[in-house]
Parts: structure tokens; C-alpha cells; sequence
């Protein structure tokens, strides 16, 4: 079975609140992006009683063990019994620590997998349920629709934005945003309803992170700007960072000469992915 786990921008960010857990509520509008997506491999091995996963492409940079693959595989076998032992290769294409929530998208889409494989006949509310205490973004890689998140992430109501026919730009430049390094710094003012669902006006919406992300990482705000002269109609960080993204209208002359704009300045390595939505 193969699958085509998708990453997802952010579009707007509100930091509500820190919580006593440790965890953040925040508002924010998650949008899937399927042109740029992972590759997983996924089948029956007979034999054994584990997840054989090898990867290709991008290098992970963490143990096996702690790869969300790994990680959803074996919680589900320890909830559901019949799911035996599968076969993975994961070929990795959206790049890390770049606010796209790769690795929560491979982990929400083995749950789908292993759902199919093994027929657990679980619903995608359930499914959300098994993958939620993975990644506060996992759950809405299995509804995989545009969404209101709330919460930390994690409690989400379905919206009908939607973006297809706007060109994307996202740039991710060789710079690593850690979740510490993005809230240090940053007050939330305790206030709910700043970033209420009207999409219809999201060109509004401002990363809360940028203000003291970009006072860390110049070049962010300098791609943000680049993105904006180049004839982006709304461009912003995504989630934590470090990605920048750019959207644009069905213009022939927007975004021309977006990536010699960005060229200008040495920015690489950096990864560009220029789409139609």
C-alpha cells in the first residue's frame, strides 16, 4: 500500500495562553498542502512481530525507535491486537523543524494504513483519538481538510476555505526553529476570539511568532519581504517556523522572478516549492 502523507501551512498563529501542563492554546487556520508530501511504503511482513522501516530521500535525523512511524505503529499494536507486523519505507520529502508537520502527517497516515491493512474498521474520529497524543497536528492529517484549530492544536472545526487556483511559494531556508526558541520571548495576552474563524478575511491573520523569530533569524523577514515584493497577496511564517511561504494570485506576472528575487541574497541551501494549489 503506498500513501502520500502532505504537509500543511499555517495561516495566521495566536498564542491564547500558556496552560499548566506546559502546553500552549493557540488559534490558528491549518490548510493541507498535497503537491509537496512524503512517500510511504507500507505492507504485510510476515514473520515478525515489529515495523522493519527504512527511509529514503531526506535523512531523518532521529533514532528509529523515536521516528513517528515507529512510534504510532506500536501504540496502535498495543491497542489493537490484530495489527501484525508491516514492512515500511518512508521516503522523505518535506523537510524538518520547517512548520509543515511532516512528521505528524507520516504518523497520522499510518494509522490510516494500518486501519486498512488490517481492517480495525476505526473511524476518523477515531483515528484522530489514536494519533492525537503523537503530535497536537496529527489529528488533522486524518480529516487531511482545511481547519480552525483550537486548543493546542488539536480541537478542530472544519471550514470551507478555500485557496485552490493561488500559486504557493514556500521557501524553507537552512535556518531550524526549535518549539522553546519560537515561545521564548513571547507574552500571550490570555485573549480568545482574536483569530475567530470569518477565513473569509484571513489575509488578517499574523503569526504571532514572527516578532521575536524574526528578531533572531533576519533572513526570514527578508524572504517574507521578498515573497511580498515579488506580488504575494499574503505571505507569513508557517506555524513555528522556519518555512515562509507566499501566496499568489492566478497572475502570469505574480511571483515572476520570485526565485532570482530570493537568490539575490545568499540564502542557501534552501528548499523552494513553487505549486499551483
Amino acid at each position: 500500500m503506498r500513501l502520500l502523507p502532505n504537509c500543511k501551512i499555517n495561516i495566521g498563529l495566536h498564542v491564547v495562553r500558556k496552560r499548566a501542563d506546559g502546553y500552549h492554546d493557540l488559534e490558528t487556520i491549518f490548510y493541507p498542502v498535497y503537491g509537496l508530501h512524503d512517500v510511504l511504503d507500507i505492507e504485510i511482513a510476515e514473520g515478525s512481530e515489529d515495523i522493519e522501516l527504512t527511509t529514503g530521500n531526506l535523512l531523518i535525523d532521529c533514532a528509529s525507535d523515536d521516528n513517528l512511524v515507529v512510534r504510532c505503529y506500536r501504540q496502535m499494536r498495543e491497542k489493537h491486537p490484530q495489527v501484525g507486523s508491516v514492512r515500511v519505507h518512508l521516503t522523505k520529502n518535506i523537510p524538518f523543524g520547517a512548520g509543515l508537520g511532516g512528521g505528524s502527517s507520516d504518523a497520522a497516515h499510518t494509522a490510516i494504513a494500518l486501519n486498512e491493512l488490517f481492517h480495525l474498521g476505526l473511524s476518523k474520529k477515531q483515528l484522530a483519538e489514536e494519533v492525537r497524543s503523537l503530535g497536537a497536528d496529527c489529528p488533522f492529517f486524518i480529516y487531511n481538510t482545511p481547519c480552525f484549530a483550537e486548543g493546542i492544536g488539536d480541537k478542530l472545526t472544519p471550514i470551507r476555505l478555500n485557496l485552490s487556483g493561488l500559486r504557493l511559494v514556500m521557501v524553507k531556508p537552512p535556518v531550524n526553529v526549535s518549539t522553546r526558541e519560537a515561545y521564548a520571548g513571547l507574552t500571550p495576552d490570555g485573549k480568545e476570539g482574536h483569530y475567530a474563524p470569518d477565513y473569509s478575511d484571513y489575509r488578517t491573520y499574523r503569526n504571532d511568532f514572527e516578532s521575536t523569530i524574526f528578531a533572531a533569524h533576519p533572513m526570514l523577514a527578508e524572504i517574507k519581504q521578498k515573497l511580498t515584493d515579488a506580488g504575494a497577496c499574503y505571505a507569513a511564517m508557517s506555524g513555528s517556523g522556519s518555512t515562509i511561504f507566499g501566496l499568489f494570485e492566478n497572475n502570469a506576472e505574480c511571483g515572476a522572478g520570485t526565485d532570482n528575487r530570493l537568490k539575490d541574497k545568499d540564502f542557501a541551501p534552501m528548499i523552494i516549492f513553487d505549486n499551483t494549489l
